[in-house]
This record gives C-alpha cells, sequence and structure tokens, in this order.
C-alpha cells in the first residue's frame, strides 16, 4: 500500500478538501443573500442561523455522498461541486415560488418559520441530489 491508498491520508485529504469547499460555497451562498450571515447571527439572529446551518448540513451531506461513490479526490470534488449548484439552484427556486414575499427579506427580519422552512428545504434537497451522485 501506498502513502496515498492509506486511509488515514484519505480521510485528512477528503476532510481538508470538504473543508475548503464548503467555504467557499458558503462565501458564494453569502454574495447571493441580501444579508450578511455571520452578522445577523452574531445578532442572535435565529432565522439566519437555521438556514446557514441548512446549508452548511446540505453542502456536508452533499460531500458525503459524494466521497462514498467517488474514488478520486477529483471526483468527488466534481460531483460535490454539481451538488452545490443544484443546491444553489434550489435556493433560487424556493425564491422564485413565494412571489408573494421575499425569503431573503423574511430571514433577515427574523422570521423564523421562513427560516425553518428554508433549513429544511436544504437539507431536504441535500439527500435528494446525494442520492443521484455516481
Amino acid at each position: 500500500m501506498n502513502f496515498w491508498e492509506n486511509p488515514f491520508v484519505e480521510t485528512a485529504a477528503s476532510f481538508s478538501v470538504v473543508v475548503l469547499c464548503s467555504v467557499v460555497f458558503l462565501a458564494v451562498f453569502e454574495i447571493v443573500t441580501k444579508y450578511n450571515n455571520w452578522e445577523e447571527i452574531k445578532k442572535g439572529n435565529l432565522s439566519v442561523a437555521m438556514a446557514t446551518g441548512g446549508k452548511i448540513f446540505g453542502i456536508s451531506n452533499i460531500f458525503r455522498f459524494s466521497i462514498q461513490h467517488n474514488d478520486t479526490l477529483v471526483e468527488m470534488m466534481l460531483w460535490g461541486l454539481c451538488g452545490f449548484v443544484l443546491l444553489l439552484m434550489g435556493y433560487f427556486i424556493f425564491e422564485f415560488l413565494t412571489p408573494s414575499f421575499r425569503i431573503d427579506t423574511e430571514i433577515a427580519d427574523d422570521n423564523r418559520a421562513v427560516g425553518f422552512i428554508s433549513m429544511v428545504i436544504s437539507i431536504g434537497l441535500s439527500f435528494v441530489i446525494g442520492a443521484n451522485i455516481g
């Protein structure tokens, strides 16, 4: 067994890649939302915390499936990116399907019902996306 096939090395590599990708993907979510996630969380906005937590769970869950079904880091990253794009599309679809109010505005205003449903949508979609990762 060579160095790169060692399960500890593989785990450390996957972990490092997922953490880095998660930071990048959360930065993208930060750009597309109309509020500052971390400032709102710092102020105690539970709705933003739930929505952000759902995104973190969703990204992690997509990578869980990607790690399980792919043999290389590159494949894992590509499927993770694909899953993230689908999760991001889900966010925009959720915003589009609620034309009577703005999701971002409601979450920024600490509407916990909207924050909760946003969290559940991210988590739910991550399972659907993950199940389709090849």
